[in-house]
């Protein structure tokens, strides 16, 4: 019986020490994608690895709406002419969208993809649009104008110069099916990060969970937070990288879509939800809401949490996050 006992627990510690983490970083939808993955061995990580960016790559070409292929760009072609059947997959985004542009009282909009792009974040723009040209922007923006044929399953923009697009979402979204398809081919943990949208599951090998450094965007040089990430998503969007000053005043490069000006006042905001897609749409609405109104809002959701960074730097966390500060 000793022996068995013995046996057991070594076994079990082999198999535990066989288990290894994978990386691999991807050009993909645009952006920089990093796909980790729990495996026995390099062979059949890079499988894994492989699956994944097959899945997101399928995603791509369903919600891309540079791809003139796209189901998503027929619905653009077709605006004010006549509806267009989907597949069941892109309308159901498409009706989750919506109902978090109702949440979010508009401040997430997929049809934020008719804007007009008056502004610029590349240093040359020295002076704020007119409010007559900022308004004309925004004319065909509105997720309420969005036609869904549940029975016929079709989608209809019925302005013409309407568009919608995936900006907010597409990529949080492409992390979760490829996460879901992960799992169901039998990897046990790892997360994908879609260029800053992770989405995690399971355990690194040596059984901790998964850990996720927040920073302040105005010191990106020290985490002032380091917290767990058990099997959920997390998504931070900032304007460090892309912004511009006028008179004074600091523009983020996300636009409120139901005025057409920049947002204000916060400099990055971290949203951790169970899907990637949910945190995703979520940090951008939190951004064109604002501090108090954003947070207000996230705090009346469950399981939802939210860091912000308010641009003289100030932390504000919803509830149920507790930072030493």
């Amino acid at each position: 019986m000793k022996f068995l006992i013995t046996l057991v627990i070594y076994l079990a510690s082999y198999l535990t020490m066989a288990q290894q983490i994978y990386k691999r970083a991807v050009l993909l939808m645009g952006s920089d994608f990093e796909i980790t993955v729990v495996a026995e061995n390099k062979e059949h990580a890079d499988r894994y690895i492989d699956v994944a960016i097959q899945e997101i790559q399928r995603i791509e070409q369903k919600i891309s709406s540079w791809d003139q292929n796209s189901l998503t760009s027929s619905v653009n072609k077709h605006a004010g002419i006549l509806p267009v059947e989907v597949d069941k997959e892109l309308f159901d985004l498409i009706t989750r969208s919506i109902a978090i542009s109702r949440l979010t009282d508009g401040a997430f909009d997929i049809s934020y993809a008719s804007m007009d792009k008056i502004w610029k974040f590349d240093g040359t723009v020295n002076a704020l649009p007119s409010s007559a040209e900022i308004k004309a922007s925004i004319a065909n923006v509105g997720f309420q104008n969005i036609k869904l044929n549940k029975e016929k399953r079709t989608v209809f923009l019925p302005k013409k110069g309407m568009k919608i697009g995936f900006g907010a979402i597409g990529k949080g979204y492409a992390a979760d099916k490829a996460k879901e398809l992960l799992i169901v081919n039998g990897v046990k943990a790892g997360i994908i990060n879609a260029s800053g949208d992770m989405s995690a599951w399971g355990v690194q090998p040596d059984k901790t969970h998964w850990k996720v450094a927040i920073t302040n965007p105005l010191n990106k040089k020290n985490a002032f937070a380091i917290l767990p990430l058990v099997d959920r998503a997390v998504v931070t969007s900032g304007n460090y990288e892309k912004y511009l000053i006028l008179e004074g005043k600091r523009y983020a490069h996300i636009i409120d879509p139901r005025t057409g000006y920049p947002t204000e006042n916060i400099a990055g905001v971290t949203v951790f939800a169970p899907k990637a897609e949910l945190a995703d749409a979520l940090a951008t609405s939190v951004f064109v809401m604002g501090v108090t109104t954003g947070m207000d809002r996230i705090n009346q959701l469950d399981n939802i949490e939210c860091i912000i960074i308010d641009n003289e730097g100030n932390i504000h966390t919803s509830k149920n996050i507790k930072i030493d500060q």
